[in-house]
């Protein structure tokens, strides 16, 4: 009996499965950074936008998983080899399509040790620094942004970190919900009517079904290009005003600082004056332009802030912070608590029974939730409010530029004012030829190259191109070779169209 037992023992023993030694780690992540490091050096010799066909990666890889372990090295080859072909480099200084996710190496190191902790703060005795620290990382953003003393802790309000703008305004939207129907019935959540601009992020009609709002209920209120696309006062006026005719219930109103296709900039102030004669929520989406913000001769862009109800924005688009972070302000956190609150017997303890501490689980849709204070907080006590400043303003002199020179060429015209680091250009007609069909192929033909990636939109139904700086590793030369790109495309189709009509 006792040599079966130590035949068991020896059998358990040499299965034995170690998933951290911490010295097998240190060997392994410096090989991980030393991977990554080159990287950086090398992104921009990439193809900017991935080359690869649908389903590429499914003929690269098995089938199945390994049964025994496969060493780190031949991982890492595989990432090089089979990944990195399959990849849109975000990173790279060719990068000019969408609103980057940021990044940088204080971000990086408090993103390892965001991982490190794996602290799962949903309430403050999960992990009382990683819900006291985020409650002072707000408030230091706030301040950066002159944010009322009624949006922070150390007033009468509060803030957290949310993953994504759709989120923050999902719980807003939420405890605004609630805090109408408990006044009116919930008998009458068809009578609820929300509003934003036909240049609010398309995230906001998803949401509003999301919390019950009926799809005929959400309000796409039309700008025009003689406001710069930015959503009208008194056009929302006459839209609320024929709701209420028809004895629906204004609930929400979603104002936007910096619109994805263009960076309009909604009147926060006038727009709140609107709202607050119906007793709506109003809420900020500041996701691209607030950031600006902390700079003082952007700061304008959010006056009236202290009229709304809550403000949301985004560092992973340009604070520097890697994706997935969004800070959300509001000044009444009960409410949202009140909508949002879990309390089951396993997470009950005597500091959240007593009010006393802030229970994180209750600001936000799920219960888990990452350090994700960590990171910013090392971003700012590594670079400080004025470097960040100085990282915006670059960003925008680098925008300037293009603008420059885009407007130098009488080929091309600047469509919409440019107001942060986005310039919306286009290629005026040529030779008769239609202007919508010359630009798409423009940007076909830019973008096939590698070297430069740019993005489209359509707004008031012009086509238009979209170049945004905001990638960490740009600089200005960046910027004039993507001018160069462009303008030895157009030459190529220029000389196709008058061949064509000869």
């Amino acid at each position: 009996m006792g040599s079966q037992f130590t035949n068991v023992l020896e059998s358990l023993e040499s299965k034995y499965f170690n998933p951290l030694d911490p010295e097998d780690f240190r060997h392994k992540a410096h090989k991980a950074v030393d991977f990554i490091a080159d990287y950086y050096k090398t992104v921009q010799t990439y193809p900017v936008l991935s080359q690869v066909h649908p389903g590429y990666l499914k003929n690269r890889l098995p089938d199945t998983p390994p049964d025994t372990p496969e060493s780190f090295d031949t991982i890492l080859s595989d990432i090089q080899n089979h990944i990195i072909p399959g990849i849109t480099h975000w990173l790279s200084p060719n990068f000019f399509a969408y609103f980057p996710a940021s990044v940088n190496s204080a971000g990086f190191l408090g993103e390892m040790l965001c991982t490190c902790f794996n602290s799962v703060g949903f309430n403050w005795v999960a992990s009382p620094a990683a819900t006291e620290l985020e409650m002072v990382v707000m408030d230091w953003l706030a301040f950066m942004l002159h944010l009322p003393k009624s949006f922070m802790f150390s007033g009468s309000g509060g803030g957290v970190l949310q993953s994504t703008t759709s989120e923050s305004v999902l719980c807003t939207l939420v405890a605004a919900r609630d805090r109408v129907l408990n006044e009116i019935g919930m008998e009458h959540i068809g009578k609820l009517v929300v509003y934003g601009s036909d240049q609010t992020h398309s995230m906001f009609k998803k949401v509003c079904k999301l919390a019950g709002i009926h799809p005929w209920n959400i309000r796409s209120v039309s700008t025009r290009v003689e406001d710069e696309f930015s959503l009208s006062p008194h056009v929302l006026q006459k839209v609320i005003a024929a709701d209420v005719e028809q004895r629906l219930v204004p609930l929400y109103l979603c104002v936007t600082v910096g619109t994805t296709s263009t960076t309009a900039v909604d009147p926060v102030k006038h727009l709140a004056d609107v709202a607050k004669r119906y007793n709506m929520w109003v809420h900020i989406d500041a996701a691209y332009g607030g950031n600006a913000c902390i700079c003082p001769e952007y700061r304008h862009f959010l006056d009236g802030v202290e009229k709304v109800d809550s403000v949301s924005l985004s560092p992973h688009k340009w604070l520097l912070s890697y994706a997935e972070c969004c800070c959300l302000w509001t000044k009444n956190p009960d409410l949202l608590v009140d909508s949002l609150r879990t309390n089951p017997e396993y997470l009950r303890n005597e500091h959240t029974e007593s009010d006393s501490v802030v229970s994180y689980k209750d600001w936000q849709i799920g219960t888990s939730r990452r350090f994700k204070s960590i990171r910013l907080w090392v971003i700012l006590r590594s670079y400080g409010v004025e470097n960040l400043q100085n990282h915006i303003r670059t960003d925008i002199r680098m925008a300037i530029t293009f603008e420059r020179l885009v407007s130098s060429d009488v080929k091309f015209e600047i469509v919409v004012p440019r107001r942060f680091s986005l310039v919306c250009f286009r290629l005026k007609q040529l030779n008769g030829f239609d202007t919508e069909s010359m630009n798409r192929k423009l940007l076909e033909r830019v973008n096939s190259t590698g070297r430069v990636y740019l993005t489209h939109t359509v707004v008031g139904g012009i086509y238009m191109l979209r170049f945004v700086v905001g990638a960490t590793l740009t600089e200005e030369w960046h910027v004039i070779k993507a001018w160069e790109v462009i303008k030895e495309v157009v030459n190529t189709m220029v000389n196709e169209y008058e061949w064509k009509s000869t």
